[in-house]
């Protein structure tokens, strides 16, 4: 039973992704342009994140355990 349920989620959660191309509702439009913009953004164009929202690492993650070096703000509770 245990499986069963699990191959369930499992494949429901599967058919949750969509790979249609995006387009509004039927009767809904797209939002207005952006104030001083001549064109409407297309529905991929909104999708995009900028720099700001999306930044791309800056230090490169720890591949392997190394001692931790002695932390002076590291006191017991008091």
């Amino acid at each position: 039973m245990r499986v069963f349920l699990i191959t369930l989620a499992a494949l429901s959660l599967a058919a949750c992704g969509s790979r249609a191309p995006l387009t509004p509702l039927e009767g809904a439009s797209l939002p207005p342009a952006p104030h001083g913009a001549t064109d409407r953004p297309e529905p991929e164009e909104l999708l995009e994140l900028d720099a700001l929202a999306a930044p791309e690492r800056s230090v490169e993650l720890r591949r392997r355990s190394e001692e931790r070096e002695d932390d002076p703000f590291d006191l017991p509770p008091d």
